[in-house]
């Protein structure tokens, strides 16, 4: 057998919640607090699909909360690589122009891979790659404070305008697609990046299922 075909495949966690969650808060903490370790962090969001045949007026529209957005073929197909130690090359999302980039990112394999997003959980196919999977449960009231906050601060929006796209797709794609996929998880995290205990014992039981990994090697 080779080096490659002798190694344990990677650690898969997936993370989701609605927007504002703090789901990516809480990623990035399990990331930062793996520090050391050979792992990566995939967005979901990179996936979403090339429109090059669509005219601009018609891409502007796309509900970006709905799972018809993401190329989930593309990312499914990317993580398996992943799994099998291959290095991929990983999509850009242009959100100027509202499609794929010409630009791609060589992703090289790694020990545990950390897949965030809102729908990670929707697809059943993306879910049997998991071994960890995460719900960030967070009131929705505090999730459109912190989108609100986001988007005139980080994203030079009208707060009309914020509110007309919460009301039309981003709240009613939650209750449809996102929040029923919580039954999937084996972690509940209520209130996102502020529950630093639940943070803590993701990362110690991750430690856990790395070291067992490498002892099974």
């Amino acid at each position: 057998m080779t080096e490659k075909e002798t190694r344990r495949r990677p650690v898969i966690i997936g993370v989701t919640g609605g927007s504002g969650s703090g789901k990516t808060t809480v990623s990035e903490a399990i990331f930062h607090q793996l520090n050391g370790h050979s792992i990566l962090m995939i967005q979901e969001d990179s996936y979403y699909k090339n429109q090059d045949d669509k005219p601009f007026e018609e891409r502007v529209k796309t509900n970006y909360d709905h799972p018809d957005a993401f190329d989930t073929d593309l990312f499914i197909k990317q993580l398996k690589q992943l799994r099998n130690w291959e290095t991929i090359e990983k999509p850009v999302y242009d959100y100027v122009n509202h499609t794929r980039s010409k630009e791609t990112i060589i992703q090289e394999p790694k020990e545990v891979i950390i897949v965030e997003g809102i729908l990670v959980l929707n697809d059943p196919r993306l879910r049997d790659l998991m071994d960890i999977k995460i719900f960030v449960d967070t009131d929705d009231d505090i999730r459109i404070i912190r989108r609100i906050q986001r988007d005139m601060e980080e994203r030079g929006r009208s707060l009309d305008s914020i509110i007309n796209q919460y009301m039309a797709t981003v709240k009613p794609m939650y209750h449809q697609f996102i929040e029923p996929t919580k039954r999937y998880a084996d972690i509940i995290v209520p209130e996102g990046g502020q529950n630093h205990v639940a943070i803590d014992l993701l990362v110690t039981k991750i430690r856990d299922v790395i070291r067992k990994n490498r002892e099974q090697v």
